[in-house]
């Protein structure tokens, strides 16, 4: 296989992560084309057995930091969610932000951002844990748990207050969780699948997205309720038992983009 061969299935990742760490569809595509050429000029830049898509983002983040293509974004190139989204990338700090992009951009785990970062595991966790503050820091909001186990429900409240948001409230059923809303509507609501009195946390969720429009991480036992292959399904999904750090990078995804959820009946079928 020649190199063009191998690298053409990556590129549309490449020109993805270069539009977002440049903030134009413009300034992303002229670093991108830079990554192909450094690459052209030195093919000793891919290493022997690296993964391809690593590979490229590594020395596209090479490019980015020595040439200055694009420094400021385009308000032309961007609108509504995806411009507020750029707004709050810029107000990140560079390392921190990279770390995020790869992470909830670009599906990395944290070995292949260290070594696309060139840098280990601890620092990777540190600039992700530094993104997180940042941007609860930014987007502190009212967050409705519903979730009938009182220990989880204790540490998810605890876990949110730490990022800096507030729980308006604590429903352990669909009837709970309806009224909760009713009182304040939350800006990010954290549900559980199966509530206290056998009912569902998909019909609570979809009784609420009738009413409103607001990002839903569901934190489930039962992952397999939710992942059908049926579409609409959940963007934000936690399997118990859950990772602390885990949780907290996704509240701070799905904040960070606004990913509004929508009522979504096939997926409240199947509970």
């Amino acid at each position: 296989m020649s190199l063009s061969q191998a690298i053409a299935p990556h590129l549309p990742y490449l020109r993805r992560f270069a539009r977002a760490l440049s903030g134009t569809q413009s300034g992303g595509d002229a670093y991108a084309v830079a990554t192909l050429e450094a690459i052209m000029a030195d093919p000793t830049e891919l290493q022997p057995g690296e993964d391809m898509r690593v590979a490229l983002y590594r020395i596209l983040l090479r490019v980015w930091k020595s040439v200055p293509i694009n420094g400021t974004v385009d308000p032309q190139e961007s609108s509504g969610a995806e411009a507020n989204a750029q707004r709050r990338l810029e107000a990140l700090p560079p390392e921190p932000r990279v770390a995020f992009l790869l992470q909830a951009v670009e599906g990395l785990n944290v070995d292949q951002i260290a070594t696309t970062l060139d840098t280990d595991r601890d620092r990777v966790l540190e600039l992700l844990a530094q993104a997180s503050a940042d941007i609860s820091q930014q987007l502190a909001t009212d967050i409705l748990i519903i979730e009938d186990e009182p220990i989880i429900a204790m540490d998810l409240e605890a876990l949110v207050e730490s990022l800096g948001h507030r729980v308006t409230n604590i429903a352990r059923t669909h009837r709970e969780a309806l009224a909760a809303v009713e009182t304040q509507k939350p800006g990010l609501v954290l549900a559980d699948i199966q509530l206290a009195d056998g009912s569902s946390g998909l019909d609570a969720v979809n009784d609420i997205l009738a009413g409103i429009e607001v990002p839903v991480i569901f934190i489930t036992a039962y992952p397999e309720r939710l992942l059908t292959g049926l579409r609409p399904e959940p963007t934000f999904l936690v399997t118990k038992p859950f990772n602390a750090d885990a949780v907290k990078a996704i509240i701070s995804q799905a904040l960070f983009f606004d990913r509004r959820s929508h009522r979504a009946d096939k997926v409240a079928a199947t509970g």
